[in-house]
């Protein structure tokens, strides 16, 4: 299971607020568990749900940092909005928890 959380928020985003969640189980987004759903943010994530389930490290990914500091059960990815100069909207980061 991916515990996927809003991080951080770079400009103004219409669907997500910072704490959002959105859980995804296998091939499943489980509805019920999350906040809201954007398809900007389904695009980016989604073709790394697999790879972190089945234990793929977010490091070797390219998502998190190989050092001390870095929890190694985390990963990080934004949506594909650019932000300020380019659209109206704004970057989400978010974190990927990996249970």
């Amino acid at each position: 299971m991916l515990d996927i959380e809003v991080h951080e928020i770079r400009g103004h985003c219409p669907v997500h607020d910072v704490g959002d969640k959105i859980v995804v189980e296998g091939p499943q987004i489980d509805l019920e568990k999350t906040d809201n759903l954007c398809t900007h943010a389904l695009e980016s994530f989604l073709h790394y749900t697999t790879a972190l389930e089945k234990g793929v490290s977010p490091v070797e990914l390219g998502l998190n940092k190989d050092d001390e500091k870095s929890n190694e059960n985390e990963a990080y990815l934004q949506c594909l909005d650019p932000g300020k100069e380019y659209t109206d909207g704004g970057t989400v980061i978010f974190k990927i928890q990996i249970e």
